[in-house]
Order: structure tokens, then C-alpha cells, then sequence
């Protein structure tokens, strides 16, 4: 196979994120599920204790401590194997978490929220997730546009890689995620996952998160099919074989163990020739 890859496993800490909110709440329900998502190919686990679903409010950083702190600790009990990402965009949560086990921080503002984010990712030496969103969560999919949505994201991308390197994070340590649903209309999303090879070709890992989105809803629909099937899981299988095709290397999911089957296949089809 010369396809590497990794499945990220979505745990959502949080009582509104848009399709599992309040279902892991609990800390040992979200303990419990993490494990689940390892055992079904998750090779990292995405901790988040903030909703960034469009519209969502904000949170203080101490609830948002609370939540997720309880989750670390209790992975780190289990000696789970899996890397562990914090999704938080505040330097504090993101120090706390470092210190529980977590080897990545994934920052929807690609360190533009916290002045203090870089320092801390930097210090550490762990990874760091570089995502694309116009906008904030509350305001983001208020018409948003772009001259060309595909390379204005890869210009974003680009200089928010140089300002990580710049502030002394590891070249080799920075994936980038184009931000899918996050400031972008139907075409837009499509024309990232269709072009996504443009953002490979800056020479990161690339992440891409379609896992559920509403997007994929409203594709089925206008094609005349039942939008909400099965939590909208073909649609999710699909971008996501289409993203490895085009080169994404994470896959950020909800359903780890149906996306990492599709993918296995994919990976060793590719790689069969």
C-alpha cells in the first residue's frame, strides 16, 4: 500500500456540537467511546470541548477545562495508543491538555485566536492542526465568498504555515485542513474536495473533516435521495475516497469504523497497480 493514512476520531465533549452534542458529555461516556473509536482504526483521537458548528457560542476557558480535562486524564489511565489531539483554539487548554498526553492541538483559527497558541505548540514540540474559516463560528456561513475559493484557501494556508515556522513550530509537525463547512457555501466545499490536490501540493499532511456535514445533506437531496440516511454516512464515505484520491492523509470522522473500512479498500486499490 502506498497510500499512508490515519483516521481521526471525532469525540465531542460538548452538549451542542451539531450531530453528537450532548451525547458524550459525560466524561466516562466519552472515555468509553474514545476507546471504541480506537478499536474500530482511530490512529488519533480529536478531543473538543467547544462547538465550532456554525452559530455556536463561545465558551470560557474553564468550562471548557472542565469538560475536556476529566477525558484526558482517563485516556491517559487506559494507556490508549492512539495519538492524542486537543481541538481547542485557547493556549491554556491547549498547555493543560499537553500536559495530560496530547500530541497535537487542532486550531480552527490556525493560531490566530490566542497570541500565546504558537508559543505553547512550539515549546512542546508536538503537532499542530492549520485549519481555514472565514470568519467565527457565530458569523461564518453568513454568505460567505471568494474570489476563487480553492486558492484563496491554499494562499491562507500557506501563510499561516509561515507564520508557525516562523514562530518556531516544526515544518514537519504542521498538518493543514482546508475547513470544510466552516465559511463555505455547498459549491465551495465541493470545489475543495474536488481540487483538494492543490492544498497537497504545499506539502503538509492534509486533514479533511466532511464527517456529517450539512453539505452532504443538501447534495443527496437535490439529487433526489433521503438527505438524513444512516447520519449521512455515504456521503461522508464518498468525499472522503475522493479526498484520498486527490491526497489527504487524515480523515476526520464520526463513523471511524465505516470510513476506515472504505478507506482500507481505497488505499489498497491505489496502491495496486
Amino acid at each position: 500500500m502506498d497510500r499512508p493514512y490515519t483516521v481521526m476520531g471525532i469525540v465531542n465533549v460538548t452538549p451542542d456540537s451539531f450531530s453528537d452534542g450532548g451525547a458524550f458529555l459525560d466524561a466516562d461516556a466519552a472515555i468509553a467511546h474514545a476507546l471504541e473509536l480506537v478499536e474500530q482504526g482511530a490512529g488519533i483521537l480529536d478531543i473538543g470541548g467547544e462547538s465550532t458548528r456554525p452559530g455556536a457560542e463561545p465558551v470560557s476557558e474553564r468550562e471548557e477545562l472542565r469538560r475536556v480535562l476529566p477525558v484526558l486524564e482517563g485516556l491517559a489511565a487506559e494507556g490508549v495508543e492512539a495519538r492524542i489531539s486537543i481541538d481547542t483554539s485557547k493556549a491554556a487548554v491547549a498547555a493543560a491538555a499537553i500536559e495530560r498526553g496530547a500530541g497535537i492541538v487542532n486550531d480552527v483559527t490556525a493560531l490566530r485566536a490566542d497570541p500565546e497558541m504558537a508559543g505553547v505548540v512550539a515549546a512542546a514540540g508536538v503537532g499542530c492542526c492549520l485549519m481555514h474559516m472565514l470568519g467565527e463560528p457565530r458569523t461564518m456561513q453568513k454568505d460567505p465568498r471568494y474570489a476563487d475559493v480553492v486558492q484563496d484557501v491554499r494562499a491562507f494556508l500557506s501563510e499561516r504555515t509561515d507564520y508557525a515556522v516562523g514562530a518556531g513550530i516544526a515544518q514537519d509537525a504542521i498538518m493543514l485542513d482546508p475547513g470544510i463547512g466552516f465559511g463555505k457555501t455547498v459549491a465551495h466545499n465541493l470545489a475543495l474536495i474536488d481540487r483538494l490536490d492543490e492544498i497537497v501540493e504545499l506539502g503538509s499532511p492534509v486533514v479533511i473533516g466532511t464527517s456529517r456535514k450539512s453539505f452532504i445533506a443538501t447534495v443527496i437531496r437535490d439529487a433526489g435521495g433521503a438527505p438524513d440516511s444512516v447520519d449521512r454516512l455515504g456521503g461522508t464515505i464518498a468525499t472522503n475516497l475522493i479526498a484520498m484520491e486527490r491526497g489527504a492523509s487524515v480523515f476526520r470522522v464520526h463513523d471511524v469504523g465505516h470510513v476506515s473500512d472504505a478507506l482500507a479498500l481505497a488505499a489498497a486499490t491505489f496502491g495496486a497497480a
